[in-house]
């Protein structure tokens, strides 16, 4: 598939395992995000999409669905909860302001109710390398490491990723809720990521912060993963790279993993780095 649709949504169950839990979802408008909402809402919850539209410039070696996609607003995965009979709502957000957590987290609370599970899926993705040269080996645009690229790719998977985090917790602990689940989605094999230097960088810190809070906020309930998907479809994958990793996921295999870490069926797995096959 080169593009996510939400359609064909399963009817909501009322006695679904996380039937009474509010969560929140960034970059929810398309791929994993947008899956990883529909999943939730399935089983109940009441799910927050947060999604920022971005103007990507044409990469020939990049299918044009991906531009699509990274420029879509979420109000058709909102329509597609809402006709199967669940409940969500959509903002728009930027994460490289620091301010913005707290104004999603007050949303939730005045829409929803108290979040009750986090999924830190949204990314500044870029391409940036420290080699010469302006592809990739796929024949993607490179950019070089400079200020502006790190500033980018860490304020939104790094900063952003910690702050909403540091939210969640506070918020949950202040309720004294009792349960919570966090997700934070990450790439590259956590020993650099060649020609996505940045990128593997700044997810490498979001996957330290989420087992950080594993440990601290066990006390309070609450347990946190990180799950690095497989090469997934959400818009970028060109038959060239098809044809060099071989079978690609639909963020619907990966959402069903998600979805799983925040139920209660997923209490006794915290701490952990999945990598999906």
């Amino acid at each position: 598939m080169s593009e996510f649709v939400p359609e064909n949504v399963t009817p909501i169950d009322a006695s679904a395992t996380l039937h009474g839990r509010v969560a929140l979802v960034s970059g929810a408008n398309h791929g994993i995000g947008a899956a990883t909402a529909i999943a939730l809402a399935a089983r109940g919850a009441r799910v927050l999409l947060t999604y920022l539209r971005l103007d990507d410039a044409p990469d020939p070696a990049t299918p044009d669905a991906y531009r699509h996609n990274r420029a879509r607003a979420a109000a058709d995965v909102v329509e597609a909860i809402r006709g199967a009979g669940g409940t969500a709502e959509a903002v728009e957000a930027d994460l490289a302001d620091p301010l913005t957590p707290a104004r999603l987290f007050d949303t939730a609370e005045e829409r929803l109710g108290g979040v009750d599970i986090l999924v830190n899926n949204a990314s500044g993705w870029l391409a940036d390398t420290f080699k010469p040269g302006a592809t990739d080996r796929f024949g993607r645009r490179l950019l070089p490491v400079t200020a502006e690229s790190f500033d980018r790719q860490f304020a939104v998977d790094a900063r952003g990723g910690a702050l909403m985090i540091a939210e969640f917790a506070d918020r949950s602990v202040a309720r004294k809720a009792g349960w919570g689940r966090i997700v934070s989605l990450t790439s590259g094999a956590g020993g650099g990521f060649p020609e996505e230097v940045s990128y593997g960088a700044a997810k490498a810190a979001l996957v330290d912060y989420t087992l950080a809070a594993a440990t601290e906020l066990a006390p309070y309930g609450i347990t946190a993963n990180a799950v690095h998907p497989p090469v997934t479809d959400t818009g970028w994958v060109s038959d060239e790279v098809r044809d060099q990793v071989g079978r690609v996921a639909g963020p619907e295999e990966v959402a069903e993993v998600i979805a799983f870490l925040a139920s209660e069926q997923g209490r006794l797995v915290t701490g952990n780095l999945l990598h999906l096959k």
